[in-house]
């Protein structure tokens, strides 16, 4: 079973990819760049957190494949 810390980590990991990227877009819309960081950050980490849910709805566990799934990963 993998570690609640390694996952929780893995999220934030994603809600920072995701926040950087959107930056650029939301300065070109007048957006402010910590909302479109925000907005982006939530959403992915969101995306990941339910296929996590999903997963382990089925049975009570997580596998690595799961996890790695969740993240986008082939596992």
């Amino acid at each position: 079973m993998i570690k609640v810390q390694t996952l929780i980590l893995r999220i934030f990991g994603v809600f920072g990819s995701s926040a950087l990227a959107a930056v650029a877009g939301g300065a070109i819309f007048g957006v402010e760049l910590w909302k479109s960081a925000a907005i982006a950050g939530v959403v992915a980490a969101g995306k990941v957190t339910e296929a996590l849910l999903r997963s382990w709805s089925e049975d009570g566990t997580l596998s690595k494949e799961e996890v790695a799934a969740a993240f986008g990963k082939k596992g």
